[in-house]
């Protein structure tokens, strides 16, 4: 595959794994900043809404034209589509089945909690409900990253010896509120890794540019 890749994201937005998966590949990409939940600038959220009705993102338009939403479906696909970056466990690998079990689990048990917790109206109208709301999905992303933890027994990153995907994912998502200083006690096993990913030479730039290590970043 040639040519480069279109990406919708925005600083601290999931879209960055993807920016961190495509730097790692050392695939081009052109980036689209669309920051949708910025209510008072409604037309940056809406430059996404060509690749993605949804108005969220990442969103990744390939160079052939094919648009790919879902950040653990596009940075699946990344990995699959460039296997001489060894961003995942290729198929008929023993750890392929605990790779996608633990992708799948990231995007569905803790980032999807954000569209509620990020706006807690869009399920409560009463304001003085939608603190406890937040509390308590923050409860349940910390516990759905102490499960995680328990599961799994991390090499130098979480699925051995070679960084994939999964670990780009958690990096960013476990810098979502409540931040990392929960997630390290919630989930101890992974929290070395994840700092290791936060050290990788590879990600510095990028890591600078669209979620710098600011001071008191870890929360």
């Amino acid at each position: 595959m040639s040519g480069a890749f279109r990406l919708y994201g925005a600083p601290w937005s999931g879209a960055v794994a993807v920016e961190a998966a495509l730097v790692l590949a050392g695939r081009p990409y052109e980036r689209i900043d669309a920051v949708t939940w910025d209510n008072d600038d409604p037309a940056s959220g809406d430059k996404v809404l060509a690749a993605n009705p949804m108005r969220q993102v990442p969103a990744l338009q390939t160079p052939s034209g094919e648009v790919l939403t879902e950040s653990a479906a596009i940075l699946t696909w990344l990995a699959e589509q460039f296997p001489q970056a060894r961003l995942s466990p290729a198929a008929g690998d023993p750890r392929r089945g605990t790779f996608l079990r633990w992708m799948s689990f990231v995007s569905s048990a803790i980032y999807a909690h954000y569209w509620a917790k990020d706006d807690p109206s869009r399920l409560v109208s009463d304001s003085g409900a939608q603190a406890e709301v937040v509390e308590r999905i923050e409860d349940r992303i910390a516990a759905c990253w102490t499960m995680m933890d328990s599961q799994l027994t991390p090499g130098t990153w979480l699925l051995g010896d070679e960084i994939s995907v999964l670990d780009l994912y958690v990096a960013v998502v476990s810098r979502f509120r409540p931040r990392r200083r929960r997630f390290y006690a919630a989930a101890p096993g992974m929290a070395a890794v994840i700092r290791r990913v936060d050290a990788e030479p590879r990600l510095q730039e990028l890591w600078n540019e669209r979620m710098p290590f600011a001071p008191g970043w870890e929360g």
